[in-house]
């Protein structure tokens, strides 16, 4: 090989500072796709990459998503794991798989006001909302539950007539 094609091709293993975020399930990290060959491919060592996170979100259920955020330069990196997205937890209190194919349209399930606060709460804790009064995130998460085809209802009565009629 020529000295430009070595020079190249070291050049290439040493990989430069960078940012690269990723959703990936708690305790259930592993070194097949997507997340091994998206950490191979910035000279992260996958398996010590894997130890790290599952430690790091051992007290997290199995089988959530976790935002990740993963900090990287030579082969050295920092995890940031953050709380599940608001869908998540808004499709787990209505009990549901999937959002409505048709938003507006259609009603796949109802969460309580009670239930966006407690949501609300728990979002309040990562940095995006750092700043933001309480009654802005339930917005903002009532906002997310109307785009996936979730109702909001006032009390337990409305939401048990919700359920009955649908």
């Amino acid at each position: 090989m020529s000295a430009k094609k070595v020079a190249a091709k070291s050049a290439a293993v040493k990989q430069t500072a960078g940012i690269f975020k990723m959703y990936i399930t708690a305790g259930k990290a592993a070194p097949s796709p997507p997340l091994g060959p998206a950490l191979g491919q910035r000279g992260i060592n996958i398996m010590q990459f894997i130890k790290e996170f599952n430690e790091k979100t051992k007290n997290v259920k199995v089988g959530i998503p976790i935002p990740t955020v993963i900090n990287f330069k030579d082969g050295k990196f920092d995890i940031f794991v953050k709380n599940p997205p608001a869908t998540y937890f808004l499709k787990a209190a209505a009990g549901i798989e999937k959002g409505a194919q048709k938003p507006g349209h259609e009603i796949v399930g109802s969460v309580s006001l009670r239930q966006i606060y407690e949501i609300a709460k728990v979002k309040g804790q990562d940095p995006g909302f750092k700043n933001t009064p309480l009654i802005g995130i339930c917005k903002t998460i009532i906002h997310s539950a109307h785009s996936i085809g979730i109702a909001i209802v006032n009390d337990k009565v409305e939401l048990e007539k919700l359920e009955q009629a649908s």
